[in-house]
Parts: C-alpha cells; sequence; structure tokens
C-alpha cells in the first residue's frame, strides 16, 4: 500500500488540513484520515484535489492549435480540421495524441472521453487492424499514464441530406450495423473503458440513431448537441424537429447519455434533458474560440441536469479555465454574480466528468475511489494568500505539483515521470 500525506485536500466539498490518503494495491483509496502526522508518508503539498475528468476530447484537433486564422467561421474552421486529419496515419497519431494526454496530465487531467471518430485510412479505406486508429489512442493515454474512455463514434453522412466528402470517408463505417461490427472488436483493459457516441444528428440520419443507442445500451453515449444554430435550422427544415427532440424520439436520451455543447437549446429542448436524466458537457474554451455562443448551463444546473467539461479542439488543456468559465461566462451574458460556487465547479470537473466516461468510482478523495489526485501548489505566484477553499478560482497549469493515477505519481515536482517512447 502507499500513503500520501496531503497538507489540505478537497473531501466533500472543502479544502480539509493534514489528510493521510491510502492507497491499496489495486489503486483503489482504502482509507482516509484527518488530522494526522506527515512522518512516515509520501508528501503532496498545497491542496490536493481528487481526479479531474477530460470529458470530450479530439485528440487530432490539437494539430490545428495556432494554425487557423480567426477570421473563419465554425464551418470555415472544420473543412481546415479535416485537411489535419487528411495527413494523419497510425503512427503518427500515435505520436501526435501522446503529446495531448501527457499535456492533460501535465495540466491536471487524470482521465479523458476521447470522442473518436478517426477511423479508417484515407479514402474510406480500412486499414489491416479496422480499429488500428483505436488502438494508437489506447496506447498513447498508456503512455502519457491518463485514463481513457474511447467514445467509438459513428459517422455516416456529411449533413442532414448531404453525402460524405472525401475527407469524410475515413470517419464513416457504410451503416450503423459495419459501425456496431467494428466497434465490437474493441476490447477493454485496466486503462481503457468503452463507449459510444453518435457524431451529431447531421450525420446520423433519425432512424440510425434508434439503431445506434440500441447498440450502445449500458454504455456512456456522447453526442454533439445544437453547437451551432445552423445545426437546428437544418434539423428543423428538414424533420420538423430540434436535435434535441429527435433524440428524445430515437430513445437516445438516458442517464448515460451526454450532450456535447447543447448551447443553443429551446426551453422544451431543456426540460427534455432533464427529464431524461441526460448530462451535459460545456466546452467553454473551444466554444469561446469558434463563437459557439454561451450555453444556458446555469439554468440547466439549476434544474439538475449534471455538467462536466471538456477541452475539445484542445485551443487550450486547462481544467481549471474549463470549469471557470462556466461561472465567468454566465456573469458576462446574465449580469449577475454567483451562478456556480467553488465546490459546484470541483464537482463538475471531477466527479460528474469521471461518471460521464464511465469511471464512477472516481473523482472523489473517499474509501473504496480511485486514488487519483491533483495537487495543486498554494504558494505560486498566482495562489499565493489565497484562501484555499477558491483556489479553483485561481489555479492554471502552471500551479500542478504531483498527479496520481491509481495510487501511482505520475507527475512529481511538474515533470511528467513516464517514458514517452
Amino acid at each position: 500500500m502507499t500513503s500520501f500525506w496531503c497538507q489540505q485536500a478537497w473531501i466533500s466539498g472543502q479544502a480539509v488540513p493534514s489528510v493521510v490518503i491510502t492507497a491499496g494495491t489495486d489503486g483503489k483509496i482504502v482509507a482516509v484520515e484527518v488530522g494526522v502526522d506527515p512522518s512516515g508518508h509520501r508528501r503532496l503539498e498545497g491542496l490536493v484535489f481528487p481526479g479531474l475528468a477530460n470529458a470530450h476530447s479530439h485528440a487530432f484537433h490539437r494539430a490545428l492549435r495556432g494554425r487557423t486564422p480567426t477570421q473563419m467561421d465554425f464551418w470555415a474552421w472544420r473543412e481546415e480540421m479535416y485537411r489535419v486529419a487528411d495527413g494523419l496515419d497510425p503512427d503518427s497519431y500515435l505520436e501526435l495524441a501522446t503529446a495531448v494526454y501527457r499535456e492533460m496530465v501535465l495540466a491536471g487531467f487524470t482521465a479523458v472521453g476521447e470522442f473518436h471518430y478517426l477511423h479508417h485510412g484515407p479514402g474510406g479505406t480500412p486499414y489491416s487492424n479496422p480499429n488500428a486508429m483505436s488502438e494508437a489512442l489506447r496506447h498513447a493515454a498508456a503512455m502519457a499514464g491518463i485514463r481513457l474512455t474511447l467514445l467509438d463514434t459513428c459517422y455516416l453522412q456529411g449533413g442532414i441530406g448531404i453525402e460524405l466528402s472525401p475527407s469524410q470517408q475515413r470517419f464513416a463505417d457504410g451503416s450503423v450495423e459495419a459501425w456496431s461490427q467494428r466497434r465490437r472488436l474493441l476490447t477493454e483493459d485496466a486503462n481503457t473503458r468503452l463507449g459510444a457516441a453518435i457524431h451529431s444528428v447531421r450525420a446520423v440520419k433519425p432512424d440510425d440513431l434508434a439503431l445506434v443507442a440500441e447498440e450502445a445500451e449500458g454504455l456512456p453515449l456522447h453526442v454533439h448537441l445544437s453547437e451551432q444554430r445552423g445545426e437546428n435550422e437544418a434539423a428543423q427544415a428538414a424533420f420538423g424537429l430540434s436535435p434535441t427532440q429527435l433524440l428524445e424520439r430515437a430513445g437516445a436520451l438516458s442517464p448515460l447519455t451526454t450532450a456535447i455543447h447543447a448551447i443553443h437549446l429551446s426551453p422544451q429542448d431543456r426540460e427534455m434533458l432533464r427529464g431524461s436524466g441526460a448530462a451535459v458537457c460545456a466546452c467553454p474554451t473551444t466554444e469561446a474560440d469558434l463563437g459557439d455562443g454561451i450555453g444556458p448551463f446555469s439554468r440547466l444546473a439549476r434544474t439538475g441536469v449534471p455538467l462536466a467539461v471538456g477541452s475539445d479542439q484542445h485551443v487550450r488543456i486547462d481544467p481549471f479555465e474549463e470549469v471557470r468559465r462556466l461561472e465567468m461566462d454566465q456573469r458576462l451574458a446574465q449580469g449577475g454574480r454567483g451562478y456556480f460556487t467553488a465546490a459546484d465547479l470541483v464537482e463538475i470537473l471531477s466527479e460528474n466528468g469521471y461518471r460521464d466516461i464511465g469511471w464512477g468510482e472516481g473523482g472523489k478523495i473517499a474509501p473504496g475511489s480511485l486514488c487519483d489526485l491533483v495537487a495543486v501548489r498554494t504558494d505560486t505566484v498566482r495562489t499565493a494568500g489565497a484562501d484555499p477553499s477558491s483556489l479553483i478560482w485561481l489555479a492554471g497549469p502552471g500551479d500542478i505539483s504531483e498527479v496520481v493515477v491509481g495510487g501511482k505519481t505520475i507527475v512529481r515536482d511538474g515533470t511528467h515521470l513516464l517514458n514517452a517512447g
């Protein structure tokens, strides 16, 4: 067993001093003791949070950082993203994803949900291993020391009533049945769990939505939802329904569903999400970068819709910035303060995120939980003098000193300890 003495630890919504966390050989917490002397234990200085989850990632989008003109709208940006996808193969994707996941760990993320749709070779030709790109992600996560949920994505058309473009052929399996057959070849391991995803109601026809939901029964099911007004307008024009209504009619909304973005929702859409028990994952830095808009996240939270966050296209990889913007953007949009407390934000970033990507035993400092820990320094130029209970409002990746995943130290003194090769 391994024991960690925490100068302070975030337990049940508050910072608690002098805490010892003991991890068993299975990587889970076996005991949490308060008011314990540090001698004989591995010291974690500052404030120790439970593991932090990045609930929505497209690892290959990282290659776009700093390379897309700011005058591009969402749809022009999407075309540039396709060009990046065209240049990747399993070997280059392994290299890119390893770097992305290591950056996540250094920033404090300990688990990631990878919304994965870059399945095949150029022109849609399958690799000899039809899941070669998925395996690249699996190996990248293991080398980076981050827990992975592979959200294998069904992507069948280029838009509502639109054929696939040449670039989009790499994303598509041709049918739900073919997607299902390929997905079923994937297996879980100690560091990898499986889920499923519907790319969007633009990419999957209404009749196929139900088939994907049926295939994903019992698994986390993620879906891009109402990120752009154009998606809503296209769905209304074609079907007389909103994207949320299409999902609801197909039986694709449940407590295992996470709607990504969910920005342009009507009151009826919000009620459907609430009634189904579905969660919402906001990606504030991406949504700001692409001009998507500010989602109704405080309204969703107030009515009981669980929230998580993700870094999506990785214009930034900073868990604290993602979750902070939930409050800050609401302040700008609504002209007030106090929509989310510090405890709310930590829960969104940790427990909610872990649950959304199928690691429900994580994101807490409690016996029986995964021993995933993130120590944040309280003596940096950003954090010095702050009330520890307010650290979530101040910290950034440069303040991370230690990261522990499954009781194993992955980052120490701000340095990643695993060999990337």
